[in-house]
């Protein structure tokens, strides 16, 4: 049985040099002065065959050829929040074996229920430019009614479907602490909407509490945003949270078809922090650019979108550069 540190056969290999390639045109390079964080949605991200190109019937299709790929675009990064990590982490184990010992990760245990659909939330982060700085935590609805995040909707009877896993991070001079979520879809737009609302009610009233320790409070994931504008976004930015700039236009998901209609199809994948907070700038880390990175027409060649996307992803990782406090 091939192992994911054996050389790849020629074709996979040929693949990866263009995809290396793609990667050094999309996303800026690593040095000491900047700090690149990113999310992605890897879909279904659990169990794994080991093949370097599974067949039909292979179940699951995701392969040694994916997964090492998956590997190549989760380093050129110094941390990332992945969503749909499932209860089997043998994708994860590894992808982590080709990123080597200067790589670890933090996770939350799965989330059961339909709602919650078998997920983990993760962190990956490259150990030689990220370290952890102390906190790790889930963001728990207080009972309490009167307090600034809460509403009926959300109360204790009603927990976030998968609860937001907070882990704080030093790069450099620089702390910062990430906030992953992925939002319930459910049936509508409205059954996003409180989730949404709760979770940036909670964000504005810690964000002003650490303010004072000059932490930088990020929040990145799937939120489930149909388009900009809509009830959706505007729950979101209810409380300030500002979606980076370069985000705006950029598609989020495999099926996105933007380039034909001209109009994003969703709005999904988010990084956000607040700009101001008692009337003064966030962030003491400087935003420099964003990005995503299409892997359309560079992986899994022939292969159709739906097929593809449950080999490597049907999301594209969303991602920001920051300069470095040295």
């Amino acid at each position: 049985m091939p192992a994911i540190t054996d050389p790849p056969p020629a074709v996979v290999a040929a693949e990866l040099d263009a995809l290396k390639t793609a990667l050094d045109a999309s996303i800026p390079a690593k040095t000491d002065d900047n700090t690149l964080v990113a999310t992605w949605n890897i879909r279904s991200f659990g169990d794994l065959t080991r093949k370097w190109e599974s067949k039909s019937g292979d179940s699951p299709t995701r392969d040694l050829h994916s997964a090492l790929a998956i590997a190549r675009i989760l380093e050129r990064f110094d941390v990332i929040a992945i969503q749909e990590v499932k209860s089997n982490l043998r994708a994860l184990r590894d992808v982590l074996k080709v990123l080597g010992p200067g790589w670890s990760f933090a996770l939350t245990d799965v989330t059961y229920g339909d709602a919650g659909n078998g997920e983990r939330l993760c962190y990956l982060f490259n150990t030689d430019r990220a370290q952890l700085s102390g906190l790790a935590c889930e963001l728990v609805v207080p009972e309490d009614l009167d307090t600034p995040y809460s509403t009926a909707a959300n109360a204790f009877q009603r927990q976030f479907v998968r609860t937001p896993y907070a882990v704080s991070f030093r790069a450099g001079r620089d702390t910062f602490v990430l906030v992953t979520l992925h939002v319930i879809y459910g049936d509508r737009g409205s059954d996003r909407r409180k989730e949404l609302e709760g979770i940036a009610k909670w964000l504005r009233e810690w964000a002003e509490r650490t303010e004072d320790y000059s932490q930088n409070l990020i929040c990145l994931g799937d939120f489930n945003i149909d388009r900009e504008g809509d009830d959706q976004y505007m729950a979101f930015t209810s409380t300030g949270l500002k979606p980076a700039p370069d985000h705006t236009n950029l598609p989020r998901t495999v099926f996105d078809d933007s380039h034909e209609t001209g109009a994003l199809s969703n709005f999904y994948d988010q990084v956000a922090w607040f700009e101001t907070l008692k009337g003064k700038p966030y962030l003491t880390m400087q935003y420099k650019t964003g990005g995503n990175f299409d892997f359309r027409g560079i992986l899994k060649q022939g292969m159709s979108t739906r097929s593809m996307s449950y080999r490597i992803s049907d999301h594209f990782p969303l991602w920001v550069e920051f300069e470095r406090l040295r």
